[in-house]
């Protein structure tokens, strides 16, 4: 099973869909009106200063926060070194959209 392996790699692979997963949950309970196509143009485009995205990836590394304490109280430090790397990289996106926006 997915979850018995300890594996960097496995880790990166958690730790990039866990946020997109949780863009598409904040959309489905933020914009419900709009499909997905239209909510992400309008986060990412038409959304001054990217704040609704901002917030939604924020938001959304609350799932890899989720995901690393599960593999940390595992005992799978490889895996959830994956997945905290993947997090700071979507940290260091989100700071960066907030200071260059």
């Amino acid at each position: 099973m997915i979850f018995k392996k300890d594996n960097f790699l496995l880790g990166a692979c958690l730790g990039f869909i866990g946020p997109i997963l949780g863009i598409f949950i904040y959309k489905f309970i933020k914009l419900q009106s709009s499909t997905l196509t239209e909510a992400l143009h309008y986060m990412i485009y038409d959304d001054p200063g990217h704040r609704l995205f901002t917030v939604a990836l924020s938001l959304a590394l609350l799932v890899n926060a989720v995901l690393f304490t599960f593999y940390i109280n595992a005992h799978k430090d490889k895996t959830a070194k994956g997945i905290f790397v993947l997090t700071c990289v979507y940290g260091l996106l989100v700071l960066c959209i907030k200071t260059f926006s």
